[in-house]
């Protein structure tokens, strides 16, 4: 059988440069980072050069990059410390109603320490725009923060410009980059972020390691108490080889990127193309060009999204219906409810994300599957007006 892996928003696989990278440092380089003598600082060099490789690709400097653990650690990290580091300035907090949970179950637990929260609606295609920023901002506000782009349906949002109206408005802006990073060009100073989340895994680097960039004169205070590891910015024992791991394969992403992202788009497009002229009753979710090179989100009217997916893999094809958090939910996705869809429609959703490893032969196999899917579990459906 087939196998074909469209899962790349849960994460990648690691790749092969990536790993010969990083193996050295889970073998023979195994000092700890911190430690003075000659096995810590080798280790310490590797921890380095990483560093630099991060602020290249977003155009940082090294001093603004502080490694964490993972994407919702780097998200908490901003939530929770701007709140304590600006409680004297204000105690409101402006995000979108599409973000990834890290976001919204931390503005839900910030709520409940007093903290005013305003979720921006998006429009039918998970846009919000600068001037609904504008028209949220108070005298309070002491954080906004939105997506780069959406991890269930790719939409990519107007960065730069909801950045400017924060820095026009004197509030700090933070954006969860962890979809966009290494798939579509950022530049931190030329965009005015202030603060950027990422993580390893999903760029062909490990699991367990990510990065919070904070610009020079934002000094949040310590989420992780303990050491004084990331010049007391985060504690803990440093992931040497996963540290190392994420410098490569970012700086391999940003590198290839011009050439990766022409070949997906391609990919998406022809994909996104030859399900809409085979199945009848679909629904694009997102928009349409102003997405990730590598997203494909559908619903599929009168069928489940869940029994698509059981079928899919018993055809080899892996996707997804949504955010690996939240797999083990009943409930439609937020995300999908919020760009208008109804519960019926929204429990129709297909996710496929494309990876440096999917072929044309990939796309051939899924074009030929999906419609003999969706046509079997339709025919057997009780609600499905279509044959």
């Amino acid at each position: 059988m087939r196998k074909v892996y469209l899962d790349n928003a849960a994460t990648t696989a690691l790749s092969p440069k990536v790993l010969e990278k990083m193996m050295p440092y889970l073998t023979d380089i195994y000092g700890n980072a911190s430690s003075p003598h000659s096995f810590g600082q080798t280790a310490r060099i590797g921890v380095e050069h990483a560093r630099e490789q991060v602020a290249r690709a977003i155009n940082a400097d090294p001093s603004e990059i502080v490694f964490t653990g993972c994407g919702t650690e780097s998200d908490n990290t901003v939530l929770f410390g701007v709140a304590e580091r600006y409680a004297k300035k204000g105690d409101h907090i402006i995000t979108t109603n599409v973000e990834h949970h890290a976001i919204l179950h931390s503005c839900a637990a910030l709520e409940k320490k007093g903290i005013k929260v305003t979720y921006l609606p998006v429009d039918k295609d998970g846009l919000v725009t600068p001037e609904q920023v504008r028209d949220a901002i108070t005298d309070k506000t002491i954080l906004v923060s939105v997506m780069f782009a959406n991890n269930e349906v790719g939409t990519i949002m107007p960065i730069p410009e909801i950045a400017a109206v924060c820095h026009e408005k004197g509030v700090l802006f933070h954006t969860d980059a962890v979809q966009a990073a290494g798939h579509i060009p950022i530049d931190v100073k030329a965009m005015g972020i202030d603060m950027l989340s990422i993580s390893g895994h999903k760029f062909h680097g490990p699991k367990g390691v990510g990065v919070l960039y904070e610009r020079k004169g934002i000094r949040l205070p310590s989420y992780i108490i303990g050491g004084e590891q990331e010049k007391g910015r985060r504690a803990g024992t440093e992931n040497v080889a996963g540290i190392v791991g994420l410098g490569e394969a970012l700086e391999l992403a940003v590198t290839n990127m011009s050439e990766t992202s022409a070949r997906m788009t391609r990919m998406r497009d022809r994909l996104i193309e030859g399900i809409e002229s085979t199945i009848p009753e679909v629904k694009l979710n997102g928009h349409r060009t102003k997405r990730l090179p590598n997203n494909v989100n559908f619903s599929i009217k009168y069928i489940e999204g869940e029994s698509i997916l059981l079928m899919l893999d018993m055809a080899g094809i892996a996707a997804s219906s949504g955010s690996a958090c939240t797999s083990g939910s009943l409930d439609p996705s937020h995300v999908l409810l919020a760009l208008g869809l109804t519960h019926e429609v929204a429990h129709g959703s297909v996710r496929m994300t494309l990876g440096d490893d999917t072929t044309d032969e990939d796309i051939d196999y899924v074009l030929e599957t999906l419609p003999k899917v969706a046509h079997r579990l339709r025919a057997m459906s009780p609600i499905s007006p279509i044959d």
